[in-house]
């Protein structure tokens, strides 16, 4: 009776009212959103922090220390999904200045229609503007859309982002035309865009093969789960079933729990007790998928700018997305500190690919005799790492943990295109003026970068010792050549 006697009003509004009475029936009143504001600090008149000095020292180290060792020992050809020791967000291949310099990503990934775009439009207020994301029932989203800061609105197509070397997003050229044509930036002068970057992504549809979309759609995913801050994983209380595609996707997302945030959207449209059990059937289905002993945290929430439905608990929800919003903050506050311990944590992986070149080299070179056909010891070599102690002689003579070694498997990919007498050994990455490139990148590890890092916190700018106090013209003295 009810639906009925809503329908008779809205035949009569029709007949009898105008075109802005019938909108006011159909549209639900805006709700406050000081909160926003409020809890991601717009409308403070701070002092922007002036980190350029830190970023700048922070490319210095990284060009001088991390990337003449990742173009000695081609750290970039190491296939990175078969690297499966290396939980967490991962750098394949040389970092730009526009990865280092970049903010902060946050990633949406869910199926169709889950509210994606709509979040992205709420927290922007976008929503009935010239320049919001398209949304509805339907899958609307074929793009990768990056929302980012500008000073006026406008589109960017994919291949200019992708030619721009200032911006982060050259390396995804290597997708192809077929994905750039798929990828679109939006700038817009938003004071939340000043400080993070927000990327849309298609939504997963368990019946579409990545064939269908044109390009290597998990890869792309991959590319951008790697470089993201936060990924919010959107569900909609009608879209809990699990399929090939999201099984994928969670595999995708493994060693990344830290950064995983669950948002169950939608959840005023649902009474408490049918919440209760969609948020326990949510569990049921992603328990297989997540793999850890504690869970990503789930927020519960309606994310568009309308009122929560009265018949629900809108309180809870509102705290539930202040919460988010504290989430996101933080992510924004840390963004410096999560910058410098990524590209040391990528300093690390590129050392151990080294020592592991040079431990081959050696190997190689000690089995080696007048009469030995070459390819044959190699060949045996990578076959069976363990019986020549490369790895194990890795984690005997330098402080690495068995946790951050490669997979060994994807050594015989690497070697396939990289011939090992195409290396010198460490001890022979050398010179006079310049150092070792070894002792640099360890000095970088154990002393630069962390100095960085204190330096943020404490407000000082960092100290490094000066030619004068290390020697820096002298001969090196090479702890790693046999005597």
């Amino acid at each position: 009776m009810k639906g009925l006697f809503s329908a008779c009003c809205l035949v009569m509004l029709l007949v009898l009212g105008t075109a802005e009475e019938v909108e006011d029936v159909l549209e639900p009143p805006m709700r406050e959103r000081s909160h926003i504001d409020a809890t991601l600090r717009l409308n403070e008149e701070t002092k922007s922090d002036d980190y350029s000095a830190t970023l700048q020292r922070l490319k210095k180290i990284y060009h001088t220390a991390v990337r003449p060792l990742e173009q000695a020992y081609k750290y970039n050809e190491l296939r990175q999904y078969e690297i499966t020791a290396y939980p967490g967000r991962t750098l394949a291949s040389s970092a730009t200045d526009g990865e280092i310099t970049s903010k902060p990503m946050v990633l949406f990934l869910g199926p169709w229609s889950v509210g994606k775009s709509t979040m992205i439009n709420y927290l922007l207020e976008l929503t009935d503007s010239a320049h919001q994301l398209y949304t509805g029932a339907e899958p609307t989203t074929s793009e990768f859309t990056v929302i980012m800061h500008g000073e006026k609105t406008r589109s960017v197509e994919g291949i200019v982002m992708a030619a721009d070397s200032a911006r982060s997003f050259s390396p995804l050229e290597k997708f192809g035309q077929n994905f750039l044509e798929k990828l679109v930036g939006i700038e817009i002068p938003h004071k939340l865009l000043e400080r993070v970057s927000f990327v849309d992504t298609p939504g997963i549809i368990e019946n579409r093969k990545q064939q269908e979309r044109g390009y290597p759609f998990n890869d792309v995913c991959q590319w951008f789960i790697d470089r993201a801050d936060l990924i919010f994983v959107v569900f909609d209380p009608t879209k809990l079933d699990v399929g090939l595609e999201l099984e994928m996707l969670f595999r995708q997302l493994k060693g990344r729990e830290s950064q995983i945030r669950i948002i169950l959207n939608k959840a005023d449209s649902l009474a408490t007790q049918e919440l209760m059990r969609v948020y326990g059937a949510l569990f049921w289905s992603l328990a297989p998928l997540i793999n850890v002993t504690e869970p990503p945290r789930v927020y519960v929430s309606s994310f568009w700018p309308y009122e929560y439905n009265p018949e629900t608990h809108k309180d809870l929800f509102l705290k539930e997305e202040i919460s988010l919003l504290e989430d996101l903050n933080q992510v924004i506050e840390n963004r410096l500190e999560n910058k410098i311990a990524f590209i040391r944590q990528h300093a690390i992986r590129v050392r151990i690919h080294a020592l592991l070149v040079d431990r081959y080299l050696q190997t190689f070179k000690d089995k080696m005799t007048f009469f030995s056909d070459a390819e044959l010891v190699f060949n045996e070599i990578v076959e069976d790492p363990d019986k020549f102690y490369i790895f194990k002689s890795i984690l005997a003579k330098t402080n690495v943990s068995k946790f951050d070694l490669p997979n060994r498997e994807a050594y015989g990919d690497f070697f396939g295109i990289n011939p090992i007498a195409s290396f010198k050994l460490l001890s022979q990455q050398c010179s006079y003026m310049g150092g070792c490139l070894l002792e640099k990148i360890e000095r970088a590890i154990t002393h630069e970068l962390p100095v960085l890092l204190e330096s943020i916190g404490s407000g000082k700018n960092p100290t490094f010792p000066s030619c004068d106090t290390t020697g820096c013209g002298e001969k090196p003295k090479n702890r790693y050549k046999k005597n």
